[in-house]
């Protein structure tokens, strides 16, 4: 990927993320608060990449483009004062055809957050900035909706449904030696994504933003994670500094 366009993504990231304030994606985009805040949680992502998905790897989608979900779910969490414990939230994606998430990012097809519907006030608003630092907006414009969001764990098998408009079932697989494979410090590497299991979805369906998706058999992806306000900060500044280093070269 040439320079201009690993600094022209960095500089949309980190706006988003507040940052830096440059125009983000979208003349709308909101950037996080600096409420402190700590949340442990379970990450359940699938795509339609085969396995396992390139993205997080600057790399193209397997398909034309990569349609993926992240769904969080929140063990114990707090965002300043509001308790979230059992909470969740979820996005759902599509990056252009033939293009990367990494080199699209900013103008991704569109980008839906599912807010649980079971938050009250203070929660839906306490989840709506997490999302900012979760799934940093990617499209030039974000819709947000307020759905039940549920899982049941069957064996090895994981199945998520967002309110009527997305069921998510996946498996882990089991690796060459004792154990499921694991993914450590990829490239795009974020605080929920430092490492995490590699699975394969059984089914990936999602009707919403103009789409009916129907996978098998594609990416699945599973980890525990214990994160907070610090940790975020971290990461993004160092956003910031790589972006700074690129600029210089």
């Amino acid at each position: 990927m040439k320079a201009f366009k690993f600094i022209r993504t960095l500089t949309v990231a980190l706006g988003v993320c507040g940052l830096v304030r440059f125009p983000a994606a979208g003349a709308g985009a909101e950037a996080p608060d600096k409420t402190p805040w700590k949340v442990t949680g379970e990450l359940e992502e699938a795509c339609s990449c085969r396995p396992a998905c390139p993205c997080w790897f600057k790399s193209l989608p397997s398909r034309m483009t990569c349609d993926g979900a992240q769904i969080v779910f929140i063990t114990k969490g707090r965002y300043g004062k509001t308790p979230l414990d059992g909470l969740a939230l979820a996005q759902f994606i599509q990056s252009p055809e033939h293009q990367s998430m990494f080199e699209s990012f900013g103008n991704w097809n569109f980008d839906y957050v599912y807010i649980d519907q079971k938050a009250d006030e203070a929660q839906r608003e306490a989840l709506k900035q997490l999302a900012l630092h979760f799934f940093p907006m990617g499209a030039k414009a974000r819709q947000y909706r307020y759905v039940p969001i549920s899982r049941t764990v069957q064996g090895s098998e994981h199945l998520t449904t967002v309110g009527e408009y997305a069921v998510c079932s996946g498996h882990l697989i089991e690796g060459g030696y004792a154990g499921s494979p694991k993914v450590k410090n990829p490239p795009l590497a974020d605080p929920t994504h430092k490492e995490y299991l590699q699975g394969e979805t059984t089914t990936l369906s999602y009707k919403d933003a103009g789409q009916d998706w129907k996978y098998e058999k594609s990416n699945y992806m599973f980890n525990q994670f214990k994160t907070d306000q610090k940790e975020y900060a971290k990461y993004e500044a160092d956003l910031a500094k790589k972006m700074a280093e690129m600029k210089q070269k």
